[in-house]
């Protein structure tokens, strides 16, 4: 890999275009990419593709390399139909030139809705008075940031497609300010871009759900097709751990639909919501493995035997944890999480924004971070991390048996100039997406 040491080239992430058949240098020249996609039968070929096979074992016992061999895929409508044989010579198909094929990344926390990004650059105010200073300047900058939030959050996921990430979790602002109109235009941005991107929501009252008062219209955007009722810091934000709960494990129940709290609080009352939310979950079986803490501070400042039982009751509950990595010199117990099979998922939160005056949307960075956090600088270690950045959907099992792709999968994918996946999450190596859809390719 053109001599580069995994320890010394990191970057923080490399250049890909969304919104075209592959990327140019995949592709090949214009017109063959005008033939794909104006393909009537929906029906695509890719040849060179490289894929992991399996791990390679040193004398000791220990994974020393990722095995990768070139394959040709066939995609007809939206999924892979063949994994074959390599054909270098094969007419009328696309050459992806020995790049590893990869399940395309999901970011699983973001806020899609609320960006600066696509408009004219801005760095964050200096902050006063905690969440509730913040949720005071919110309250201020929504009716200007609601103008022109479709055009901003369209480009926001066009950063997205340019990292190789084709779906997102977003979070979306349900409050008395913005009312449902940041919902609205959000969906119309998604509208525009459902052929190339997926996401699910959150009805996230972002000014707590009694502080001020977003019960309405949190029971009002229930009944779209949202897929989340979110939650901030109950004890913080609205003085009452079980009673604003309470409240949202029963709007997620009347509405089949799953939870994601917002939980930034480090003291006793982030370990109550925690054990609260375990309890309500245990007592309401439905929301088993649609229920999820975004960010669970606590978890980072408890001692390491309240982390192993938090661990291992949240596994026993199917509580997911999605992680922003890093924040600030919190480094999370993401180790301990995987060990007890907590369900982990990350994203890149805030980007440029009023929260945040960073973020590169690379959900493959985030992966790199986590890595060098916990030194995790294994051959093994680092092809386990890819997981960061694909909702732990990974080419090869723990013992190096291949399990992805598979006939019948979605062909939504990333392609990375590395051999393998441990060096693209050691490199953070250039992404290339391609997004497959009826007979359009993105």
């Amino acid at each position: 890999m053109d001599g580069i040491s995994r320890k010394n080239f990191i970057k923080n992430s490399a250049f890909a275009v969304a919104g075209l058949v592959l990327a140019p240098e995949i592709a090949g020249a214009h017109d063959q990419q005008q033939r794909v996609t104006t393909s009537v039968d929906g029906k695509l070929t890719l040849k060179n593709v490289r894929l992991e096979t399996g791990f390679a074992y040193d004398e000791q016992g220990e994974v020393a390399a990722t095995k990768t061999d070139l394959f040709c895929i066939e995609i007809d409508k939206g999924k892979i139909v063949k994994v074959g044989t390599n054909q270098p010579n094969l007419k009328n198909a696309i050459d992806a030139k020995g790049y590893l094929m990869l399940p395309s990344f999901k970011d699983m926390h973001i806020h899609l809705d609320k960006t600066f990004y696509g408009d004219h650059w801005q760095a964050v105010k200096r902050r006063t008075g905690g969440v509730k200073g913040m949720i005071a300047l919110e309250q201020q900058m929504l009716p200007e940031m609601l103008k022109n939030s479709t055009h901003k959050a369209e480009k926001l996921i066009e950063l997205l497609q340019s990292k190789g990430t084709s779906f997102a979790r977003s979070h979306v602002n349900i409050e008395p300010t913005s009312k449902l109109e940041s919902l609205k235009n959000l969906q119309i941005a998604l509208e525009h871009k459902k052929k190339e991107f997926g996401a699910e929501l959150v009805a996230f009252p972002q000014h707590g759900v009694f502080y001020t008062d977003s019960v309405p219209y949190l029971k009002e955007a229930a009944k779209t097709a949202i897929d989340f009722i979110g939650g901030l810091d109950p004890f913080n934000v609205d003085g009452a751990i079980e009673k604003t709960m309470d409240f949202t494990v029963q709007l997620a129940l009347d509405h089949q639909k799953g939870i994601d709290i917002h939980l930034h609080e480090t003291g006793d009352s982030g370990v109550q919501t925690i054990e609260y939310l375990i309890k309500k979950v245990n007592e309401n079986p439905a929301l088993k493995g649609k229920t999820y803490l975004s960010h669970c501070f606590a978890l980072g400042r408890v001692n390491k035997t309240k982390q192993e039982e938090l661990a291992e009751k949240l596994a026993e509950a199917k509580i997911g944890v999605v992680s922003t990595i890093p924040f600030g010199s919190l480094v999370m117990p993401i180790p301990t999480l995987m060990k007890y099979k907590v369900e982990v998922l990350t994203g890149n939160d805030s980007i440029v924004d009023h929260w945040n005056t960073f973020g590169t949307g690379s959900v493959l960075q985030k992966a790199n971070l986590a890595a060098q956090l916990y030194g995790y600088s294994t051959e093994f270690q680092l092809s386990r991390m890819l997981g960061l950045a694909t909702a732990n959907v990974l080419p090869l099992t723990d013992k190096g048996e291949q399990q992805w792709p598979k006939v019948g999968d979605k062909a939504n994918l990333a392609f990375l100039d590395a051999s393998c996946s441990a060096e693209a999450v050691s490199r953070i190596s250039d992404v290339k997406s391609l997004i497959y859809e009826g007979n359009k390719v993105f």
